[in-house]
């Protein structure tokens, strides 16, 4: 079990904005969340709920402008991320968190072998010899599964295919042994037989290795096979956290059950249409003043278009800890207990 004494990471009340020509865009909004040591923590959400912006957030992978963290903590080992210099932020990068992005193409540098991308952060955070750098990257394609892996160090990101090159992106963001390994939706590119080696990879490292992770995804699927807590988001909020089964038995956000019932099932006639939830995502323009989900859901009422719930724990649990919503009709608090049932 995860260590929950002292988390590895600790993020309160994280706000960014981007600023454009329009006005405004609101994109993280008071995020606060934890990951514990060796924990896999699942972030869940529509496109453009928050999630991968979140993440870039805490180690300054937005360019400023026109991004902008306007407030928040976030301590990693005890280090707020948020208050030193770009300098200590570049040297956390690759050494403390690892990141995986989505598209390896488009990460990996086409004119660089794989070995002189993998190497460079072992010469650079590690201070180790060309030499060692290499044996180190011999290591890490080996442990990715990937064969004859000293002739490979001489191959170019085209010269691999798809999976190929997300298990080279996931040795280049372990190479220098992160505390932390952020993965930002690494298998959506991905057909489902490779999709399937890469998460077998990842719990298989995850136990060697017994580091934290924090999976974004959009994917309900992959989350409740390798998730010890799953984190949901909408609006560049946090609308529900609970650990893996107690989210999936127990579903308290309306646009959290809403994500369930997209879910294909295996059973029931063929031509069954898939679920879909009705409306777009908001688009936040300011600071939300109310519940952002309220226009596409079916328990709205009077309380919802004036004030944004809060997080609340529904267990007896410490905020975080168990699981918490913020949402008005769901466990509703005893303010709004009689406005809930006469809506």
């Amino acid at each position: 079990m995860p260590d929950r004494a002292v988390p590895v990471l600790e993020v309160k009340g994280l706000k960014t904005v981007f600023r454009t020509r329009g006005g405004e865009i609101h994109a993280v909004n008071d995020v606060s969340f934890h990951l514990d040591k060796g924990e896999l923590l699942g972030v869940v959400g529509e496109s453009g709920s928050g999630k991968s912006v979140t993440m870039m957030s805490l180690i300054g992978l937005l360019p400023s402008p026109p991004a902008d963290v306007r407030g928040g903590t976030v301590m990693l080992n005890g280090r707020d991320l948020l208050k030193i210099s770009p300098e200590e932020l570049r040297s956390v990068r690759g050494a403390k968190v690892g990141f995986v992005f989505q598209d390896p193409m488009t990460s990996l540098n086409p004119v660089f072998t794989l070995g002189n991308q993998i190497m460079e952060p072992l010469i650079k955070h590690m201070k180790m010899s060309k030499k060692q750098a290499e044996a180190r990257a011999i290591e890490l394609l080996e442990l990715v599964g990937i064969p004859d892996a000293k002739n490979r160090l001489s191959a170019y990101p085209h010269q691999f295919s798809g999976g190929m090159r997300q298990r080279v992106m996931i040795a280049i963001a372990l190479a220098c042994d992160p505390d932390v390994l952020i993965a930002d939706e690494p298998t959506t590119a991905l057909d489902v037989t490779i999709q399937a080696q890469i998460l077998e990879l990842v719990k298989e490292l995850r136990q060697k290795l017994g580091m934290a992770i924090i999976w974004i995804t959009h994917d309900l699927g992959v989350i409740a096979g390798i998730a010890d807590r799953v984190m949901v988001m909408y609006g560049g909020q946090v609308v529900e956290q609970a650990p893996v089964r107690e989210l999936f038995s127990n579903p308290q956000h309306p646009y959290t059950r809403a994500l369930l019932k997209t879910i294909p099932a295996i059973s029931g006639p063929r031509e069954a249409r898939l679920k879909v939830i009705e409306g777009q995502p908001p688009i936040m323009t300011a600071a939300p003043t109310a519940c952002p989900f309220r226009a596409r859901c079916e328990h709205r009422f009077e309380t919802c278009d004036r004030v944004n719930p809060p997080r609340r724990a529904i267990d007896g649990l410490a905020l975080g800890q168990g699981h918490d919503v913020a949402c008005h009709w769901a466990a509703p608090a005893p303010a709004v207990q009689s406005e809930v049932a006469h809506a």
